[in-house]
């Protein structure tokens, strides 16, 4: 999403501050009703790692969890993935096929599906598409939520959330005032904290924090994915860049540091392009990213985008320091030894 300017300062977000207590008092009592037990977390037969945020807009969760799927099916455990498939029309729970359609099931969920070896599935109850996940592959031994770190609904046994470290708490307020969702003391009760980036955010002293870096590969055609090229082929050129993300400026300044000088066209996140969108732009190669790629993939099969020979897009891999997935193997080794001595269920 596109935030607000005023949640960089604190006037005249102040103005909002009445509507904000009420917010955080809904938030806090819900919250506290959980966690009382009168209302009824679902637990799930296997361990639940929950990646989230405390922040509206994108903070960089979805290079997260593919980051944590594909380590931990290379240390040969099989996890899962659920999400809400924001944006998408399926109601109740489905699976996301790798060639579904992102107005279907959400952008996020079917980037996931099309790039990992792990059954991704949607639904607004996310304990019922875990569940749903779960009945469909039995073999699955964790699963990763993404986003749903206010789902209390799903009960969990690790909670990681990103920051961007850009943008960090902006003015520090809850919404409307500000971007929580949450106060800020909710990062102490979480398990580990990510820092997307090297912002200027300080994050607080926390047992297990990390930070990410998303570092751009060689780009590929939209058309003809077997075509590759290093970013810095594409120094001298006439470029155009998109982003239907949650921080466009990330991407574009991805872009820069590589040498690229790209005219920027930012759309709101989640955003359902339309050939329209893209008529107005002229250049040689228009760059996107891997989120809009699921979408723009269906107007090329439909044959109606513009560029559709010189789109390229610019894949992203998360890197860690320290490195997250050891951290996420030690305590879900811990969890499911614990589990199997019958002194814990997860």
């Amino acid at each position: 999403m596109q935030t607000p300017a005023y949640w960089q300062s604190r006037f005249p977000a102040c103005l909002l501050l009445p509507l904000a207590a009420v917010f955080g008092l809904l938030a806090g009592l819900r919250r506290w009703l959980y966690r009382a037990g009168w209302l009824r977390a679902a637990a799930l037969p296997v361990p639940v790692v929950v990646i989230g945020n405390i922040t509206a807009g994108g903070a960089g969760k979805t290079p997260v969890v593919r980051y944590l799927a594909e380590r931990l099916l290379a240390a040969g455990i099989k996890p899962g993935i659920v999400s809400r498939g924001y944006g998408g029309t399926i109601a109740g729970v489905a699976e996301v096929p790798a060639g579904g359609s992102a107005a279907e099931f959400g952008d996020e969920p079917l980037l996931l599906a099309h790039s990992l070896a792990c059954p991704v599935f949607v639904g607004r109850d996310r304990a019922a598409a875990g569940r749903a996940l779960l009945a469909a592959h039995p073999a699955t031994q964790v699963l990763l939520c993404d986003d749903g770190l206010q789902h209390y609904r799903l009960a969990r046994q690790l909670e990681i959330v990103v920051i961007d470290g850009n943008r960090g708490m902006q003015n520090g307020w809850l919404l409307p005032a500000g971007p929580l969702r949450e106060p800020t003391g909710r990062l102490f009760s979480s398990d580990a904290l990510v820092i997307n980036g090297k912002g200027p955010y300080h994050p607080p002293a926390h047992p297990a924090c990390f930070r990410m870096q998303l570092e751009p590969g060689d780009a590929w055609n939209l058309a003809d994915s077997g075509q590759r090229r290093p970013l810095a082929s594409f120094a001298g050129q006439d470029l155009a860049a998109l982003a239907g993300i949650g921080h466009p400026a990330r991407f574009f300044a991805t872009l820069k540091a590589a040498g690229l000088d790209c005219r920027e066209y930012p759309f709101p996140d989640h955003h359902a392009y339309q050939a329209a969108d893209l008529l107005s732009i002229q250049a040689d190669c228009l760059l996107a990213t891997e989120k809009d790629a699921v979408k723009l993939r269906a107007l090329l099969s439909a044959g109606s985008l513009p560029h559709s020979g010189n789109i390229w897009v610019v894949p992203v891999a998360a890197t860690f320091a320290p490195d997250l997935a050891d951290w996420l193997c030690r305590r879900l080794n811990t969890l499911m030894t614990e589990d199997k001595d019958g002194r814990q269920t997860a």
